[in-house]
């Protein structure tokens, strides 16, 4: 794509940038079904009017508007010729890239090609990536650091995207098993009471579990493997007493720990682990006056060495739209009011 100053216009001040789709890219691709990728960006871009004719793209109007615009569709066609398609949301997330490198709010370089198609796992025809630049980062402090924190709200992929990195690290042979486990809190983690076997009193906070691992891999093999011991999926206090050695291990929910059960979790690790421990510091189910392990631990790990915190923001949720818009009014409403959750700091906050 190549931006010039224009002569079809004018107002001094404007530029104007054309690119053309080259022939093997039917436009569909670029402008999405009935337009709606180009929508998107006609939408985000107001002061850069876009034409297009035939296989050529124009854009005329404000100088940084129409190279941002000049910017994205060369993201496009690198994401393109990867053989993935273009989303609406990943044109979204690929202008809110471009416009943080272009306003310096964003810390790094990478861009939004880099992000969409860097692919973690591949698995009956789909194929699991990062969707976001902070969850890219946190892919890649996973590969680079032996212990993980996966900080933020409902949504960000934080534990889908360490189960995705656990199975890959497995078919890798760089780890014999995988160990999955989470605080069963709101059972205490005193099954006894509850009834049926232990199988049904435990399923209930392990299923979210089973339900990744079952997107990941072949779900005729997992009861293999559960058998086999390459996988396992247990309670937290089931880790008591255990060195954990060649496993990728995950902790997820880790907001509900106490700082007893979070150290006792971390001293687990064993020679050729990894650890990657998840949690939402925003819904805790703890007890009144219990601390959370996960809030504490930031203030005690945080710098030493081979430890990383990846923290991730409603920016980062990749469910519906409106559940980052819905992060955001919980968030604004606690800072207005002094509350967490929508409720006073005194009492129980209730997970959704």
């Amino acid at each position: 794509m190549t931006q010039t100053p224009t002569a079809q216009t004018p107002a001094q001040g404007k530029a104007r940038a054309q690119f053309t789709v080259p022939a093997q890219h039917p436009m569909v691709t670029v402008l999405g079904s009935g337009d709606s990728l180009l929508r998107v960006i006609e939408t985000a871009f107001p002061a850069a009017d876009i034409h297009v004719r035939g296989n050529e793209i124009s854009a005329v109007g404000d100088p940084r508007e129409v190279a941002l615009v000049q910017r994205l569709f060369d993201e496009m066609m690198l994401v393109l010729r990867t053989g993935q398609p273009m989303t609406e949301d990943a044109v979204e997330r690929s202008i809110a890239m471009l416009r943080a490198s272009e306003n310096g709010t964003s810390d790094g370089q990478e861009t939004p090609a880099e992000v969409l198609t860097q692919n973690i796992l591949s698995s009956r025809g789909r194929t699991i990536r990062p969707k976001t630049l902070n969850q890219k980062r946190y892919v890649d402090a996973i590969d680079k650091h032996t212990i993980v924190f996966g900080i933020g709200p409902a949504g960000t992929g934080k534990t889908y995207l360490a189960m995705a990195k656990a199975v890959q690290a497995l078919q890798a042979k760089q780890v014999n098993r995988i160990i999955l486990t989470r605080p069963a809190v709101e059972a205490g983690e005193r099954l006894g009471f509850l009834p049926g076997t232990l199988y049904e009193k435990i399923d209930p906070y392990l299923r979210p579990l089973y339900d990744a691992l079952h997107d990941m891999l072949d779900p005729d093999s997992i009861p293999r493997l559960m058998a086999a011991g390459t996988i396992e999926v247990a309670p937290l206090a089931y880790m008591r007493g255990r060195t954990l050695n060649d496993a990728f291990i995950i902790l997820d929910e880790a907001q509900n720990t106490s700082p007893e059960q979070m150290k006792m979790f971390l001293t687990r690790l064993g020679f050729d682990s990894k650890i990657v421990i998840t949690g939402d510091v925003t819904q805790v189910d703890l007890p009144n006056g219990t601390k959370s392990g996960l809030r504490q631990v930031q203030d005690i790990l945080e710098g030493l060495d081979d430890v990383h915190f990846s923290r991730l923001s409603s920016q980062d949720v990749v469910r519906h739209k409106l559940v980052g818009r819905i992060v955001d009014a919980y968030e604004k409403y606690d800072s207005e009011n002094g509350t967490e959750n929508g409720t006073h700091k005194g009492g129980r906050n209730k997970r959704k």
